[in-house]
């Protein structure tokens, strides 16, 4: 598995791309293990109301999270730069500039 984590306005989004061979999640949705590597992550926007708090910028908003939607990619390169700008995206979603948004990948370790 490797790990894609965004930071930006005090908070923090991470997805993940699964690589052939390994076992994906069990949900609804959960990844074809036919791609080569899988992109999962959340995905939200900004509510007026319901939804869950969440600090950003040092003020309280409302987010609505969406189920989350399996990206199949045929190569490690095209699964990195989906997930980089996926995760930027759900920034923006909130008011966060995607140019500050802080990208970190690492690869997760096996339990």
């Amino acid at each position: 598995m490797i790990l894609v984590r965004g930071s930006g306005g005090g908070t923090d989004l991470t997805g993940t791309v699964f690589e052939r061979g390994e076992e994906p999640p069990t949900y609804k949705g959960a990844p074809n293990e036919d791609a080569p590597y899988v992109w999962v992550c959340d995905a939200f926007y900004q509510v007026e109301s319901g939804g869950s708090a969440l600090r950003v910028n040092g003020s309280e908003i409302r987010v609505a999270f969406e189920e989350p939607m399996p990206r199949g990619f045929d190569t490690r390169d095209q699964a990195l730069k989906a997930a980089k700008e996926h995760v930027r995206t759900q920034f923006a979603r909130i008011g966060v500039n995607p140019d500050d948004v802080v990208i970190e990948v690492t690869r997760a370790d096996p339990v």
